[in-house]
């Protein structure tokens, strides 16, 4: 059976923070994971990497999400790769479109899915997944759930519970 640990996902994404948050939850999934924080990086990365699935930001600098899409499905190796928009601006003025046109003219141009931010961990990789026809090893699984699980214990402690835990892992 193919996992997920035999799959290479492309990141495109300009905010670090957003980008940073992807990558982990991909990696913690089991995927091999490449990034790239705008549209020119990413093309050359795909021309070089041949990722098995993109997430593609709409709002990107020196080539927009949406011009990487048309040039992605303008050339036929190239359309053949998923693609997962995960974006904050489909509902907006800077997407231009709702999120049901933004995936109908989507899905008419070669396969691919939507997600909004902010995205669930868990969203993102059944997404994924499921697209490529994967599975995520149980392990992974399990990883995922316990950083989830750390991140909101995190977001709700105190500085100084914070300094003993980081001290605890450090030793």
């Amino acid at each position: 059976m193919v996992t997920s640990i035999d799959k290479t996902v492309l990141v495109v994404e300009d905010e670090p923070d957003v980008r940073y948050f992807l990558q982990m939850v991909l990696e913690d999934a089991g995927f091999r994971v490449l990034t790239a924080e705008d549209g020119e990086k990413a093309w050359e990365m795909i021309g070089t990497a041949k990722p098995d699935f993109i997430t593609l930001d709409l709002i990107l600098p020196r080539r927009s999400g949406r011009r990487l899409l048309r040039d992605l499905k303008a050339d036929p190796v190239l359309a053949k790769i998923p693609v997962l928009l995960v974006t904050a601006h489909a509902k907006d003025g800077l997407g231009s479109e709702g999120p049901e046109d933004v995936l109908n003219n989507f899905i008419l141009e070669g396969p691919g899915r939507l997600l909004e931010k902010p995205v669930k961990p868990a969203d993102l990789v059944r997404c994924v997944s499921e697209t490529l026809g994967v599975s995520v090893p149980e392990a992974n699984e399990e990883k995922l759930g316990l950083r989830r699980e750390a991140q909101r214990l995190v977001a709700n402690a105190d500085p100084e519970t914070l300094r003993r835990a980081l001290d605890a892992l450090r030793h």
